[in-house]
């Protein structure tokens, strides 16, 4: 069993982004959680400061009326 599959329902990830822009960051965020296999994922907050920009992304495990992962994992 993985860690992940007990998820709730979301996960959020925050670090800093060496970046240009506000813009650029909120792109760069997307295209690392897409790299990091996240398909479903959001901004929530972005502050640019000087050389990059804090940045907090929420990936969602499982939405309102999916098949819950964490359901299975306790059933086991």
């Amino acid at each position: 069993m993985k860690a992940k599959d007990r998820v709730m329902d979301a996960l959020d990830v925050e670090t800093f982004l060496v970046s240009a822009s506000e813009a650029e960051a909120r792109a760069l965020g997307l295209l690392l959680m897409h790299e990091l296999g996240f398909k479903d994922a959001d901004v929530v907050f972005v502050e640019f400061r000087g050389c990059g920009a804090r940045i907090r992304l929420r990936t969602y495990m499982n939405r309102p009326g999916d098949t819950y992962s964490w359901q299975e994992a306790h059933l086991r």
